[in-house]
């Protein structure tokens, strides 16, 4: 049985195809157009899917869309004739795109197949889930666990904002949902949009800059009592009530309504350019705080009413790596699973899984020590062919190294010697996280890495922290690690032992001065708060990434590196060598290490890259 998920038209498209249950390939559509979070129908993503499966559109069996179209029309619909007159303007830019895209979404997607080859209308079945349940099945259908309580929180589905599902065999029921317009994802975006990033993708820099602040300091207590007060209501069971008042994304353009926001909290609202202040810092403190509380209240309640032991974690929140690891540090349960593509990409797979398991009723293939994501190197991948074609394209020269050990040798000593690697290696990962063979590496005891990685290869924010890659049977002499984290999707602390005793004043310092103040060993990879965002490397998963690391350890004695997706800021992730090619050449990158081959940064290659760049354009 061939099932293909699609998730399309909000944002970070995707497909995932299943072959009688078991992944073959999943793949975002931003990777091929380079348009970061792209939400148009996910072509290419289908086309690769359908490639690495063998099969074309006609041996199929279902395709399955990871939302209810009609469902969401009725929320936006009901939404806006509640709060008449107001919001006309946003309700006459929304409608055109529903009434032309996705309300007839049938109709959209047989048009969309029609550009991609040859399928049977009256054999393939068109299937719909709802969102919330992607989520689930994208976390729960992954997980070893043959039974758990499933948590999913982000924005908005159709209607729901957070579910609590109880996943048992090949079953999934939703036991309690909240619904919109109160939504923790919402409100984490809304304080996100007021600090003045971006939302959908700035909330990342929320989490990070939280840090800065200091959870005991007055400041950041006055601000909780007033959210708490005044904007948003957490009850026990983890639901939450939110001061509609206070917010404009139900019927307006803005997330805030900022008059309301500055009356409460007093400052105004961030412009994206402007200098980062304390109270910026502050604000995302405490928004981190009310997240934390409401995700681990969500886990407690969840527990309680399925008595499962294991928890499985989806939705855009579940991204947050920071709540993630203060759950996982409470003991509610014994195990915690969280899905590595937990934002709308991952409901394509989801979606397949629902259909799979739940419609189609097959009986789950599962293996307890290990999840079915396969390390989440889903994506494209390149032989060495065609990595020479690419460099010949360019007329890049570059040293081919038969020996993979010797390319990690080498590659090691680069690292030792403090340079930056382009690291591309393998199947590209799925979700937003780079694991090792779409990454830019650097020697995590380098105390510039952090301040050049930001400002002079990534090109954004300097707060900004960088997460550490270490070898899984390392990663309990440096981090107080309770499990494996795979997937970079829990922070923790650096033990004791690796970190810098720091002047009695350091909380009331500024963001510059905790920035620049050495904290740890392993000063690139740690935090102003003495955490860091782990992954532990497997040798079972990823062969080549975990030779590199202790080809280092044998070099330096230390088994942790830098680990950074390998793009610019506002890019996303590199997919194919030619993408690798101009992000190294763009960049200040010193090495790009693609399969075999070994590519200096100098003059020459440098010349030759941008004259046939220009005549290629």
């Amino acid at each position: 049985m061939n099932i293909l998920g699609i998730s399309a038209y909000y944002h970070d498209s995707a497909a995932a195809i299943l072959k009688n249950g078991e992944l073959i390939a999943a793949v975002q559509e931003e990777r091929f157009t380079r348009k970061k979070h792209d939400a148009s129908f996910p072509q290419h993503a289908i086309l690769f899917c359908l490639q690495q499966a063998g099969i074309s559109l006609l041996e199929l069996d279902a395709i399955v869309f990871y939302d209810k179209p009609l469902l969401k029309f009725e929320r936006l619909l009901e939404t806006y004739l509640a709060n008449a007159p107001k919001g006309f303007t946003s309700f006459l830019k929304a409608i055109p795109l529903w009434l032309k895209q996705k309300l007839f979404f049938k109709r959209e997607l047989y048009k969309e197949l029609d550009k991609i080859g040859q399928y049977n209308k009256h054999t393939l079945k068109i299937l719909f889930t709802e969102h919330h349940v992607a989520h689930a099945a994208s976390t729960f259908f992954a997980s070893p666990f043959k039974e758990a309580v499933i948590l999913t929180v982000d924005g908005v589905g159709e209607w729901a904002t957070s579910t609590i599902s109880k996943g048992d065999g090949s079953t999934l029921s939703v036991l309690k949902e909240t619904h919109f317009p109160h939504s923790l994802g919402l409100f984490y975006s809304a304080i996100t949009y007021y600090c003045g990033f971006k939302v959908n993708s700035g909330e990342y820099k929320l989490m990070g800059l939280a840090p800065y602040g200091d959870r005991d300091s007055e400041e950041v207590k006055a601000l909780l009592k007033i959210l708490k007060d005044e904007i948003i209501t957490l009850y026990e069971d983890g639901s939450l009530f939110l001061n509609q008042q206070y917010f404009n994304y139900a019927t307006g353009l803005k997330m805030t309504n900022d008059k309301l926001w500055e009356a409460a909290i007093q400052f105004k609202r961030r412009e994206p350019e402007e200098k980062m202040s304390a109270d910026y810092i502050n604000l995302a403190l405490a928004a981190q705080i009310i997240t934390e509380e409401a995700v681990i209240a969500l886990a407690k309640e969840g527990v309680r009413i399925t008595g499962c032991q294991n928890i499985c974690l989806a939705g855009g929140v579940a991204l947050n790596c920071v709540a993630n690891g203060k759950l996982v540090n409470t003991g509610i349960a014994q195990q915690v699973y969280i899905q590595p593509a937990s934002g709308d990409c991952g409901g394509a797979l989801g979606a397949a899984w629902a259909a799979h398991y739940i419609y189609f009723k097959n009986e789950r293939k599962r293996n307890a020590s290990e999840d079915a994501m396969q390390g989440a190197y889903l994506g494209t991948h390149y032989s060495n062919k065609e990595v020479e074609s690419v460099l010949k394209d360019f007329e890049v020269h570059a040293e081919y190294v038969s020996d993979f050990t010797e390319i990690a040798k080498r590659t090691a000593g680069f690292l030792n010697e403090g340079k930056s690697i382009g690291w591309f290696q393998g199947k590209m990962e799925f979700g937003p996280r780079a694991l090792g063979n779409r990454s830019i590496l650097a020697d995590a005891r380098n105390p510039e890495i952090q301040k050049n990685l930001n400002l002079n290869i990534k090109f954004r924010e300097s707060f900004r922290p960088f997460a550490p890659s270490v070898l899984e049977e390392y990663a309990r002499n440096y981090f107080d690690l309770k499990s494996t984290s795979p997937y970079m999707l829990q922070t923790q602390q650096i033990l004791k032992e690796h970190c810098n005793l720091l002047s009695p004043n350091y909380n009331s310092m500024g963001l510059e001065e905790k920035l620049n103040t050495p904290k740890s060993s392993l000063p690139a990879i740690t935090h102003v708060d003495f955490s860091a965002r782990i992954q532990t490397v497997s040798k079972s998963t990823n062969p080549k990434y975990h030779a590199l690391i202790s080809a280092f350890y044998e070099m330096t004695q230390c088994p942790v590196l830098v680990n950074t997706s390998f793009n610019l800021r506002g890019e996303p992730i590199v997919c194919s060598p030619t993408d690798a090619l101009k992000c190294f050449m763009n960049t200040n990158i010193d090495y790009l290490v693609i399969e075999n081959y070994i590519i200096t940064k100098n003059n020459t290659n440098l010349i030759e890259f941008n004259r046939r760049q220009h005549e290629l354009d």
